[in-house]
C-alpha cells in the first residue's frame, strides 16, 4: 500500500457502505438495512484515497463470537495491498478487545480464502461447513 491511501478505525457511513459493497460487487443492502446493521459493528476499518472512501472492512460479534464481514474494495484501487492493510488493522483491533476464546469466523468467497489464510483463517470443512439462509428470498 502507498502512502496515497490513509487507513483508519472507523465504522463507513451508509452512503459509502452501501456504494463500495454494490461498486465491489458484494451482495447489495439498502439504505434502510445498512442504517439498521451499522451500528452494531464492533471494529470497522475505513481506506481513504485522498478524502473518498475506497475500501473497507468489518467485524459484528457479540463478545464470545464474532465474524468478519464486508471486506470491499472499489476495482480500481484493488491489487495494491488494501485487502491485506484492512485485514491486518482489524485482526490487530480484534485481538486487542475480544477474549482469548472468541471464536473468529468468516465467509471467504473465491480467491480471497488466500487472503484470509495470511491472518490465521483455515477452512473448517469437513468438521463443519459453513450454512446460510436469505430471509425473504
Amino acid at each position: 500500500m502507498t502512502c496515497d491511501y490513509t487507513v483508519t478505525v472507523e465504522t463507513p457511513g451508509v452512503e459509502d457502505y452501501c456504494r463500495l459493497r454494490r461498486v465491489a460487487g458484494l451482495t447489495p443492502r439498502s439504505e434502510k438495512a445498512a442504517a439498521a446493521g451499522l451500528p452494531n459493528t464492533v471494529v470497522a476499518v475505513l481506506v481513504r484515497h485522498d478524502a473518498e472512501v475506497v475500501g473497507m472492512g468489518r467485524v459484528m460479534g457479540d463478545g464470545l463470537c464474532y465474524q468478519v464481514v464486508d471486506i470491499a474494495v472499489e476495482p480500481a484501487h484493488q491489487g495494491r495491498g488494501l485487502g491485506k492493510a484492512i485485514m491486518s488493522t482489524l485482526m490487530k483491533e480484534l485481538r486487542q478487545l475480544a477474549p482469548a476464546e472468541a471464536y473468529v469466523s468468516l465467509i471467504a468467497d473465491g480467491d480471497a480464502k488466500h487472503l484470509y489464510a495470511q491472518y490465521g483463517f483455515e477452512p473448517t470443512a469437513p468438521a463443519s461447513i459453513g450454512m446460510a439462509q436469505w430471509i425473504g428470498k
